[in-house]
C-alpha cells in the first residue's frame, strides 16, 4: 500500500462500500483494529479475480497454499471483492467470505465482500490494494497489465503469459507503475527449503562446474483453436464473451477449462524452469540456443550449460516439480519431497559464510504481503518470472518448428529467423490488444 492510500482510513472505505451497496451494517471495533486484530492500515485489502480450483484454493485454502484457510484465514488480509464470470461460483465464494467474517467479528449480517462480474469494475475500486489472478491462462498477462495500470499489486498464477511479447508488456507495466508482483511459482518459498538449498549448493560449486540440468518437463505454447465437442447453449449464469476475452470468438462447447488454450507443458513447466534459472543465476537472461530437432528439447546457455527438457535417465527424483543438476564433481536431484546428492557427502557439509545464500522465504503468500507493505521485490518478481515463462515458451517454439533456433537473450528475439519470431506474439480480439 502506498502512502497516499494509507491517508484514507479503512473506516471511510468500508462506509463507502456500504453506501454503494445499500447494506445496513455497523462497523465493529474489531474491524477498526481492536486488540488481537491488525489495524486497518496494516491489513491488505484484496480482490480475487477468478475463483475456480486455483483461485478459490488461494482464497479459502488449497493443497498448494500451505496455510489453513488461505488468504481468507490471514488476519493481515481483508477480502473485499470476488470476481468471476460464472455466477454460481462467484456467489458461493462471496457467501463463504462473508460467513467467515460474520463469525470472526460476531455479526450475523456482516457483509464485507461483494461479487463482481467484470474484473475492470474490481480494478476500479479505490479500496483494493492488491489482486490475486486465478483466471484462465489466456487472461493472466492482460489482467496483470490492467491491474498494474490501475495501481494494484499483483499475485498471478502461472503461466504468467502465453506469449513472450505479452510477458514483456506485463514486465514493463509492473515496473512502470511501481507495482509489487509475485508469480505463483512457490517452489522458491515452500517445501522445506529443498529447492533453495539445492540451488545454493549448485551455485556454491559443491558439484564442481555445472554442466547439465534436467528440467523434467518440456516447454509449451498455446493454441487458440481447440475443439471440445459440438456447440452448446451458453448457460444463463455465464458471461461467455468475457470468459473468452482476448481469445478468438468460438462457440461455447460445455468447457470452462482454465487451460483450454494451453499446448504442451505451458502450465506445469514454469515451476521447473523457474528453479533452473535460480540455480544458473539466470534471472536476468536466457539461453542462446534452443533446439528440438529429434523430439528431445535442449537449451544452451552462454556459459556452456545445457538444459534438457526431460528427466535425468533413471533418476527417481524429480517427478513432482524438480530437476537434476549435473556437475564435474557430483549430482544433485530435487523435487517437492526429495533432496538427494551423489555423493551423499555433498548434502552433509553446511554452507559457509563465503558460499551463496539465496533469499530465505517460508511462505509464498506471506512474502507477497510483506512486499506489498515494504515495496521490496518478491522472491518471484516480474523479472525472474518473465525469464521463467520465456524458457517455457522458447521450448514450445522449438518443439513446434523441430529445429535449432538461435536466441538473443538481451534483444529477446530469434536471430535471423522470421518464422520463429512470429511465434513470439499472437493477435488478440479487440478491445483486448496490448
Amino acid at each position: 500500500m502506498n502512502a497516499t492510500r494509507r491517508q484514507h482510513t479503512r473506516r471511510e472505505a468500508l462506509k463507502a462500500a456500504a453506501a454503494m451497496l445499500g447494506a445496513p451494517w455497523v462497523i465493529r471495533s474489531s474491524a477498526l483494529g481492536a486488540p488481537a486484530q491488525p489495524a486497518p492500515s496494516d491489513r491488505v485489502a484484496m480482490g480475487f479475480i477468478g475463483v475456480g480450483t486455483q483461485g478459490g484454493g488461494h482464497l479459502t485454502g488449497g493443497a498448494w497454499t500451505y496455510l489453513a484457510g488461505g488468504y481468507l484465514g490471514r488476519p493481515d488480509v481483508q477480502i473485499v471483492a470476488v470476481c468471476d464470470v460464472w455466477r454460481p461460483r462467484r456467489e458461493q465464494m462471496v457467501n463463504r467470505v462473508n460467513a467467515h467474517y460474520a463469525t470472526k467479528f460476531g455479526k450475523d449480517k456482516y457483509r464485507a465482500c461483494i461479487g463482481i462480474v467484470d474484473f475492470r469494475d474490481l480494478l476500479a475500486r479505490k479500496d483494493i490494494d492488491a489482486v490475486l489472478i486465478g483466471s484462465p491462462i489466456h487472461w493472466h498477462a492482460p489482467m496483470t497489465i490492467f491491474a498494474a495500470r490501475a495501481g494494484k499489486d499483483v499475485y498471478c498464477e502461472k503461466p504468467t503469459a502465453i506469449t513472450i511479447r505479452e510477458s514483456q508488456v506485463a514486465r514493463e507495466a509492473v515496473r512502470r507503475y511501481g507495482r509489487v508482483f509475485q508469480a505463483g511459482t512457490q517452489q522458491r518459498s515452500e517445501y522445506g527449503g529443498k529447492f533453495r538449498r539445492a540451488c545454493e549448493l549448485v551455485r556454491s560449486g559443491r558439484i564442481g562446474k555445472l554442466k547439465e540440468v534436467y528440467a523434467v518437463r518440456a516447454g509449451g505454447m498455446f493454441t487458440w483453436r481447440r475443439s471440445f465437442g459440438p456447440p452448446r447453449p451458453v448457460p444463463p449464469d455465464l458471461d461467455w464473451e468475457l470468459w473468452l476475452g482476448p481469445a478468438p470468438w468460438s462457440p461455447y462447447r460445455g468447457s470452462r477449462n482454465a487451460h483450454m488454450f494451453g499446448d504442451g507443458n505451458i502450465n506445469w513447466s514454469q515451476h521447473h524452469y523457474d528453479i533452473v534459472q535460480w540455480a544458473l543465476d539466470a534471472d536476468d537472461t536466457g539461453p542462446v540456443e534452443v533446439a528440438c530437432p529429434n523430439g528431445k528439447l535442449t537449451y544452451t546457455f552462454a556459459s556452456g550449460v545445457v538444459v534438457h527438457g526431460y528427466p535425468y535417465p533413471g533418476e527417481g527424483v524429480g517427478g513432482s516439480g524438480g530437476g537434476t543438476f549435473v556437475g564435474t564433481q557430483g549430482r544433485i536431484a530435487v523435487d517437492r519431497t526429495h533432496l538427494v546428492s551423489y555423493p551423499a557427502s555433498i548434502l552433509e557439509e553446511p554452507l559457509g559464510v563465503n558460499d551463496t545464500h539465496l533469499t530465505h522465504c517460508t511462505s509464498h503468500s506471506g512474502n507477497f504481503l510483506d512486499c506489498v507493505r515494504s515495496r521490496e521485490r518478491t522472491i518471484c518478481d516480474i523479472g525472474s518470472t518473465h525469464r521463467a515463462i520465456s524458457l517455457v515458451l522458447l521450448g514450445g517454439a522449438a518443439m513446434r518448428l523441430r529445429r535449432v533456433l538461435k536466441w538473443d537473450p538481451e534483444a529477446e528475439h530469434f536471430v535471423g529467423d522470421d518464422e520463429a519470431n512470429r511465434l513470439l506474439s499472437a493477435a488478440k480480439r479487440p478491445p483486448w490488444r496490448i
